[in-house]
């Protein structure tokens, strides 16, 4: 299944609205060009549906269209990026 996402700039998250509950991938852009992402959450009654999953690629799409530097301060937006090597050139150096 495919989840609506939206860019909440207000509160610095990638989001979405799953049965009436909220999911995001929460972020901190330190500088014009460089994002940090600080923690992802998934209420339990959604967990196993792969939303955190479309959360990060989301938010690493965005770094890519923004050309942002990312800097995966959460665990599983570093897991992620372990197993998608294609974003790896968005990693801070």
């Amino acid at each position: 299944m495919t989840y609506e996402i939206r860019n909440n700039e207000e509160e610095s998250r990638f989001e979405t609205t799953v049965e009436g509950q909220v999911a995001f991938a929460a972020y901190d852009l330190e500088d014009p060009d460089r994002i940090v992402f600080t923690h992802t959450i998934v209420p339990e009654a959604l967990s196993g549906r792969g939303i955190a999953n479309q959360l990060v690629k989301h938010g690493l799409e965005h770094a890519r269209e923004k050309k942002l530097t990312v800097v995966p301060q959460c665990s599983f937006v570093a897991t992620y990026v372990q197993r998608h090597p294609e974003y790896g050139e968005l990693l801070a150096k």
